[in-house]
């Protein structure tokens, strides 16, 4: 079986840029959100091994989904993606329970080094 991934950003083009990147790599894109709130009710109906999660978004941000997923589920992996690259920004994902940190724009081979890394 495919590693599952949840792929969350607000903006559409960036959702479709990183499923680009996955598929193409033989990963298995099984959902997609717009923002933390979507992102958290995606998790727990479809459990992907991985998500990768923008921070700055509507309604709930990334930093709040990722302590909220981690609450319903401890051992899940959250990859973050986000263009403000800010030290307190990583620090703050990371205490959240993120296992890695993408910086906006990307490269496609960081992107899988991260989710390799992270999946294991």
């Amino acid at each position: 079986m495919a590693n599952t991934i949840l792929v969350v950003d607000d903006a559409a083009f960036m959702r479709m840029m990183i499923k680009d990147v996955l598929t193409k790599n033989g990963y298995e894109v099984v959902g997609e959100a717009e923002n933390g709130q979507k992102a958290i009710e995606k998790y727990k109906e479809l459990k992907p091994e991985l998500v990768i999660m923008d921070i700055t978004m509507p309604e709930v941000d990334g930093i709040q989904a990722v302590k909220e997923i981690k609450s319903f589920d401890p051992s899940a992996k959250v990859v973050m993606c986000s263009a403000m690259g800010q030290q307190a920004m990583v620090i703050e994902s990371i205490q959240a329970g993120a296992r890695d940190f993408i910086v906006k724009p990307f490269q496609a081979d960081r992107v899988i080094e991260a989710v390799k890394k992270v999946l294991g």
